[in-house]
């Protein structure tokens, strides 16, 4: 069995919802998707109005989840107007930790906080470097495969699962099993990760008990 993850990098209920992808992680594959929330078209750059706009939400999920959120977030990063939200930078960096050593929800993780806490312009490569450089990766390594990455294609096929699924946004979660996608309600987890990874765990079919099947013997049947 498998979850599937689809989110953005520059989502706040994707940030709150961090501590369910980590308790996740311990019981079954995890497979992150980006959706590209904020990409194209949809960049924005940091204003008043966005601040507004963005803070009561976040407040909100910071009630909802326990998840913190920095000072350094709330009065630095959104009233720094030459900073740019962007998604597919943190998106593209997301993918090549996965590519180079299957680290992509960990690096995700420390970006989620480097933004909502430290108040970090994630959509700034010399910054998406430094995080990974802090991961342990060379910079010049990691910088090439940041820079190879096929981050709209992803996105694409991201979207096309979104819609295959019936999500409205992210994030979206969905177990698939044998081919069959079930779609989850995150809602009545949120806050309690040890309680959502026991419920994942308890959804994991049981391999069957053979000491309490009918069978005959080795030297025939009893």
């Amino acid at each position: 069995m498998i979850l599937h993850y689809i989110y953005d990098p520059l989502c706040g209920w994707c940030y709150g919802a961090k501590p369910l992808v980590q308790a996740a992680q311990h019981v079954l594959p995890v497979i992150a998707h980006a959706g590209g929330m904020m990409t194209g078209a949809n960049r924005q750059s940091v204003s008043p109005q966005l601040r507004n706009y963005v803070m009561p939400h976040d407040r909100r999920i910071a009630e909802y989840t326990g998840q913190p959120f920095g000072e350094a977030y709330f009065e630095g990063l959104l009233r720094d107007h030459t900073a740019v939200f962007d998604s597919a930078p943190p998106t593209a960096a997301v993918m090549a930790a996965e590519s180079i050593d299957g680290r992509g929800l960990e690096l995700l993780g420390r970006l989620q906080t480097a933004h909502y806490v430290e108040g970090w312009r994630i959509a700034d490569e010399a910054v998406l470097v430094e995080c990974a450089v802090e991961f342990g990766y060379k910079a010049e390594v990691f910088l090439k495969t940041l820079q190879a990455t096929d981050t709209d294609q992803h996105i694409k096929s991201s979207r096309a699962l979104l819609a295959k699924l019936g999500g409205q946004g992210f994030p979206t979660f969905a177990l698939e099993r044998d081919g069959q996608f079930t779609l989850i309600d995150i809602g009545p987890w949120l806050g309690k990760p040890q309680a959502f990874a026991q419920w994942l765990s308890e959804s994991i079919p049981s391999a069957p008990d053979t000491q309490a099947l009918p069978a005959c013997g080795l030297d025939g049947c009893a």
